[in-house]
């Protein structure tokens, strides 16, 4: 039997509209700092910092065993990189990080891609693929669609732009849990799935590849990678279905 939908009640979505605040915060506050000669634990260190200033709790830390407060990937990594003062940024790089926020009970989770200094023009279009994907879907995330509709739209747009569509990896509901119900992947059929709901919140986040979609997990039980050493992008906000325009929470 699968685990019901959570529909938030407005005392709920307002803590996440908090939560979704710092985090939108923290991001910018983080890519401000971001540059090459920093490690990644450098980046764990004043995520860190920031949220617990900002009397809230990194998701992350301690999830699943999760050493870190951010994940932060390197060029073909595309997930769950662990912070660590050996792994130094370098120019040209392209960097994920993917941040959650716990606030009085409820998270919210955002990741952001990054060039950092001189990085190929084909990597940073890449990373704008990403994000406008993002927006691409959430134009169909309301209350009169499906889910499918938004993943389906989300798909073509990526790979209409010739790239990947990581499918092992997938969006998922945020809330009360880190990963709620429902399962949200960047492909699907328009017209199927579940009927979209005000008061669900979702995380959305279009992962794709520069080459081949296939990404495998490195002997660290963590870091996600593109198996053919491509470069790749994640880009990602958590949403709260309305019945009239979507609200991003993280923006």
């Amino acid at each position: 039997m699968f685990d019901a939908v959570s529909i938030k009640t407005k005392s709920q979505i307002e803590i996440m509209r908090q939560s979704g605040k710092i985090l939108r915060d923290v991001h910018l506050f983080v890519g401000e700092r971001l540059e090459e000669g920093m490690t990644t634990l450098d980046i764990d260190k004043i995520t860190r910092e920031f949220i617990k200033k900002n009397g809230a709790k990194p998701s992350f830390l301690g999830y699943g065993g999760f050493k870190g407060a951010a994940c932060v990937s390197i060029n073909r990594q595309l997930l769950h990189g662990i912070p660590s003062p050996s792994v130094i940024i370098k120019n040209g790089d392209t960097v994920k990080i993917d941040i959650g926020v716990l606030l009085n009970g409820f998270h919210t989770d955002a990741a952001r891609t990054y060039a950092v200094g001189e990085c190929d023009e084909s990597y940073t279009k890449m990373i704008d693929c990403a994000k406008r994907a993002f927006f691409e879907g959430i134009e169909l995330a309301d209350a009169s669609h499906r889910l499918g509709d938004v993943c389906s739209r989300i798909g073509e747009y990526i790979e209409s732009k010739g790239y990947g569509v990581v499918r092992s990896y997938i969006g998922h509901g945020v809330g009360a849990r880190l990963h709620e119900p429902p399962d949200i992947p960047n492909y699907g059929i328009a017209g199927r799935g579940i009927r979209l709901r005000a008061g669900m919140t979702l995380a959305i986040e279009p992962m794709i590849t520069m080459g081949d979609s296939e990404v495998e997990v490195l002997a660290d039980g963590w870091t996600v990678v593109t198996k053919d050493g491509s470069q790749c992008a994640h880009y990602e906000n958590t949403v709260l279905v309305t019945d009239g325009r979507p609200e991003i929470l993280t923006l």
